[in-house]
Formats: C-alpha cells, sequence, structure tokens
C-alpha cells in the first residue's frame, strides 16, 4: 500500500478540490414560450433557439 512521504498541507488539498464542484446551470426565459432553458440550447418546451425553429412539436 502506498504511503506519502510528505503531508499534503489543506491549502494545496483544497486547490486540488476547487474543479470538483457542484454548479448549477445559467438560466434564460425563452423569448418565444417564456419557458426556463439554458444558455445555447434549445427551449424543451417549443423547440426554437435563437428566434428559430429547430425542432417541430406537435401542436395540441
Amino acid at each position: 500500500m502506498a504511503h506519502p512521504k510528505h503531508k499534503i498541507s489543506k491549502q494545496r488539498r483544497n486547490k486540488r478540490r476547487t474543479h470538483d464542484k457542484v454548479f448549477e446551470p445559467t438560466l434564460t426565459t425563452c423569448p418565444n414560450c417564456g419557458a426556463a432553458v439554458r444558455y445555447h440550447h434549445i427551449c424543451p418546451e417549443c423547440g426554437y433557439y435563437r428566434g428559430r425553429i429547430i425542432i417541430e412539436k406537435p401542436t395540441a
């Protein structure tokens, strides 16, 4: 079993772990239907992206 030769300081350990965080995606409102949409993604409700229809959604 491997054992460390030197103690890893808390600061060095925490620097290594800075990228292991969980973050909430940035949301915006769809200008077409008003639903919450992630940036640079197609709206799951209406299928629009940047003012153009990308996915045809059936109208009910």
